[in-house]
């Protein structure tokens, strides 16, 4: 592992009004009522106040800032890679033997950011034939079950499609001294 900055995280727990949060269970709970009226969204915002009062959650900071660029370039390659893993997916479930070669891989990524380890998580699952099956917050490492590692070539495989992933979404969102850490990493 490379002796790259780690960019601090600060957790604070935050009680009461916590407007946003109220605001997409608001919304949440009105879609699953299936109709807007103005009882379902007093319900909601009692919902989401009651739910931020009894559960508050760690504040997550973000200090970058989006690049529209960068998101068109990181949305667009997902879509591919939704496509291409579709593909291989299918293949591999009628293809004639041999049984694909299943692994859990370590991915130590570059930012320990809280927001990023479940961006990157959540695009990483999103992609058929992989999901990630353990997270290792403090240490900033995902463990992902690959479908089709075949061999130490297919562990390496799936461990640099992680870290590019990584890559594009720190370069579509994040700070420019994050994207210097990237960089700095990826030259090492």
């Amino acid at each position: 592992m490379t002796n790259v900055e780690r960019l601090p995280t600060r957790l604070v727990r935050r009680g009461g009004w916590q407007p946003r949060a109220i605001g997409i269970i608001t919304i949440a709970w009105c879609l699953m009522w299936d109709k807007l009226s103005w009882g379902n969204l007093a319900n909601g915002f009692l919902v989401g106040l009651a739910a931020t009062l009894i559960f508050p959650l760690p504040s997550i900071e973000y200090h970058g800032r989006p690049r529209p660029l960068a998101m068109i370039a990181l949305l667009l390659r997902f879509m591919w890679d939704l496509v291409k893993a579709a593909v291989h997916v299918s293949w591999l479930a009628i293809r004639p033997r041999p049984a694909p070669r299943g692994s859990i891989v370590e991915v130590q990524l570059r930012t320990r950011s809280d927001l990023y380890i479940t961006l990157v998580g959540a695009l990483v699952a999103l992609v058929p034939g992989s999901v990630v099956v353990e997270v290792r917050r403090a240490a900033g490492i995902l463990y992902v079950h690959d479908v089709d590692t075949p061999g130490s070539e297919g562990v390496e495989a799936c461990r640099a499609r992680v870290l590019d992933i990584e890559e594009r979404l720190v370069k579509a969102i994040g700070t420019r001294h994050e994207i210097a850490l990237i960089e700095e990493a990826k030259s090492q």
